[in-house]
């Protein structure tokens, strides 16, 4: 007999590729819900439906990369990256018992928007010399407790990364924010890691975090099991995941949609996809 070895999966999302299942639709009118006894959350009466769309996904996996962070009440945390993701772990910081959240990206409409959302200070890396000696300035020289990566594989802001991993391909992207991340945190500290980076070789400085000591925490959102907890935070009134939302597009007009969004045009923070028939 011949045996066939499958590769292994870490999980199951619909629209993700064959390494989350290879399960169709996650952006359809309609989907095949494999395990749909025990896969499915039913949303209660009182959480706006807007909001329950948050709780899919980018609410959980802001929430995550605050909670993955072990942020100690009082701590400094700086969030690389002012998309929906970094918007809500700087507002999951907060909640986690941070004492100071700072958020740093280059797009100023994002920047603007987290600072009225989360009440956080930012900061746009374009106007910095060096993002990892400006907040080692305004930490006293120690770095920031935990630094949380929301940015992934496209990261703007250095010559090299985007060179070798975006135009010779000898990357799975830009690892930008990770670098600001690592050499930016204090020693003993925590980096946490949400953004996105493919399943080939980076260029991380690895040295550095061992001999920093640092505690590097990456994973997978795990949103079924953040949802009793985050549904609570809405229903307390501590946050309203929608007030991200910026556009309302037709399931029909998804490119567009992903366009607008890609492109930051008119000023898009997050956009949401209505099915033909939804209410």
């Amino acid at each position: 007999m011949t045996r066939i070895l499958r590769r292994p999966r870490w999980g199951g999302a619909f629209g993700f590729s064959h390494t989350a299942g290879g399960y169709d639709g996650g952006q359809a009118e309609y989907v095949r819900v494999p395990m749909a006894d025990v896969g499915p959350y039913k949303i209660p009466p009182d959480i706006h439906i807007e909001d329950a769309v948050m709780l899919t996904d980018a609410y959980p996996t802001g929430y995550q990369a605050a909670e993955m962070g072990g942020i100690k009440r009082g701590d400094t945390v700086v969030v690389f990256g002012a998309g929906p993701v970094g918007i809500f772990a700087a507002k999951s910081s907060w909640l986690l018992g941070a004492g100071r959240v700072i958020v740093i990206d280059h797009v100023d409409y994002r920047l603007e928007f987290v600072k009225r959302f989360a009440q956080c200070e930012v900061y746009n890396f374009r106007d910095l010399e060096d993002p990892v000696w400006h907040l080692k300035k305004i930490t006293d020289w120690l770095g920031p407790d935990v630094c949380i990566d929301a940015v992934g594989c496209e990261a703007s802001g250095s010559k090299l990364q985007p060179f070798t991993g975006v135009k010779l391909k000898l990357q799975a992207g830009a690892a930008t924010a990770l670098h600001w991340a690592i050499n930016g945190v204090r020693k003993g500290g925590v980096v946490s890691i949400v953004g996105v980076y493919g399943p080939t070789a980076n260029l991380i400085p690895i040295g550095n975090a061992l001999n920093k000591g640092l505690t590097l925490r990456m994973n997978q959102a795990s949103v079924k099991r953040h949802l009793p907890r985050l549904i609570e935070h809405i229903q307390a009134g501590r946050i309203e995941p929608r007030q991200i939302i910026t556009h309302r597009v037709p399931l029909e007009e998804v490119s567009d949609a992903y366009h607008i969004f890609s492109n930051k045009l008119d000023n898009c923070i997050k956009t949401i996809l209505i099915p033909p028939r939804a209410a």
